[in-house]
């Protein structure tokens, strides 16, 4: 029997949750097949959001035919043998793991969807702006699928629950699935996957409880805290404590964290932390704290503990700078307002090759500074990052800035 999360899969727009800026009412992808222009697209987010399931709805509403391609699994024959179809109509293709297109599957691809003749969804968990080949990218339009939210998993299970697909016909309490919806890492799939193993675990039990679930999803799900706080409320505590210079509580997050065993996913919020919280305010700490995750991961677990110990450690007592987060955070709404000019010509290649002399090489210079304008003109005063004055380094950065200001 196929998997519940399977069986359950939606079939219209309006059974998908946590998408509506996709597929509600007022949803980009659901108006363009209203108004029957389809365009390619590329969809992007965690796993088990619902890139699929958008995917295999909107080809199966496009009123054209559509076929599966794996860009990690299949061949340039078989990209051929579907393209022959275009020759009596137009297709939709779902492409699987974009960001693994190979150069001469997209090479052959690449003029029917040019032509109109292929309309390409693809279907990718990493970020398509850096992961997709520029060529593939700029024939799509890019969608984020979002992270599924409790209470939108809440829902899902409950529906499942009453769905013919479940045989089960005691009751579910609702610890149970508020339970589930926390350690489901926000994924519609996981979630159905653990309601299904709690369900054939206490089959012949008329109340699901919370222990029952427990061991029926198993040991690490069972130890994520003491408390029955969510393991995500223990990260956030984590990254608080380092950020607020609070070494024991950092350390007693840290302990908690271990138990679960999820080494990635510390070392991932520590090197978020150190980049985020520290930044600027001690720079060398990034070298060093990625070199201990790196230990951690090559020793493995018990004794992991201790090069990431040693990490937080140094980063909560660390000084602490948040300018860098700040100064690209403003630099990109710049950007996301369109707030954009043209690039100075003096800076641009292709208009230095004719004026060679409009560009002055600081390096020419004293001190290798000199004044020149690289900002666009709307934007020229524009100012991103501010220097705080919390460590020597940036006080000297700080310095660095002034006296570039008196040019």
């Amino acid at each position: 029997m196929k998997p519940l999360a399977h069986r359950l899969r939606p079939s219209t727009f309006e059974d998908v949750v946590g998408q509506d800026h996709l597929v509600g009412p007022n949803g980009i992808i659901k108006t363009m097949l209203e108004r029957k222009n389809l365009i390619s697209f590329i969809l992007y987010g965690s796993p088990g959001t619902g890139k699929t399931t958008i995917a295999l709805i909107t080809a199966q509403n496009a009123g054209m035919d559509f076929y599966h391609f794996n860009a990690s699994t299949d061949n340039k024959a078989l990209l051929k043998e579907i393209s022959d179809t275009t020759m009596y109509r137009d297709i939709v293709l779902i492409i699987d793991e974009i960001h693994r297109m190979k150069t001469d599957v997209q090479d052959y691809l690449l003029p029917f969807v040019e032509n109109g003749k292929i309309t390409i969804i693809g279907i990718t968990t990493l970020n398509p702006y850096s992961a997709v080949n520029p060529a593939i990218r700029s024939r799509c339009h890019i969608f984020k699928v979002e992270d599924i939210e409790s209470e939108d998993i809440k829902k899902v299970l409950l529906k499942a629950i009453h769905s013919d697909e479940i045989t089960y016909d005691g009751e579910v309490s609702n610890e149970v699935i508020s339970y589930i919806s926390e350690r489901s890492n926000n994924e519609v799939r996981t979630a159905l996957n653990m309601l299904e193993a709690t369900l054939i675990y206490g089959a012949k039990e008329p109340l699901i409880t919370l222990s029952i679930v427990k061991r029926a999803i198993g040991d690490k799900s069972l130890r994520l805290d003491g408390d029955g706080s969510s393991f995500f409320d223990i990260l956030s505590a984590f990254q608080k404590s380092i950020r607020g210079s609070d070494v024991q509580a950092s350390l007693h997050y840290l302990s908690r964290l271990l138990v679960i065993e999820d080494l990635q996913s510390i070392i991932r919020r520590l090197l978020v932390i150190v980049y985020e919280d520290v930044g600027l305010a001690n720079p060398s700490l990034g070298p060093k704290v990625y070199a201990a995750c790196q230990t951690a991961l090559m020793v493995g677990l018990p004794e992991a503990r201790i090069p990431l110990a040693v990490a937080v450690i140094d980063t909560a007592l660390s000084p602490k700078s948040n300018t860098a987060i700040t100064a690209i955070d403003k630099a990109l709404e710049t950007y996301k307002e369109g707030r954009v000019g043209p690039i100075p010509d003096h800076i641009l290649n292709r208009y230095l090759i004719q004026h060679p002399e409009s560009y002055k090489y600081p390096h020419d210079y004293k001190n290798s500074v000199v004044y020149q304008q690289y900002l666009p003109n709307n934007i020229k005063d524009d100012v991103y990052y501010e220097p705080k004055e919390e460590s020597s380094y940036e006080i000297a950065l700080k310095k660095r800035l002034e006296a570039l200001k008196l040019l």
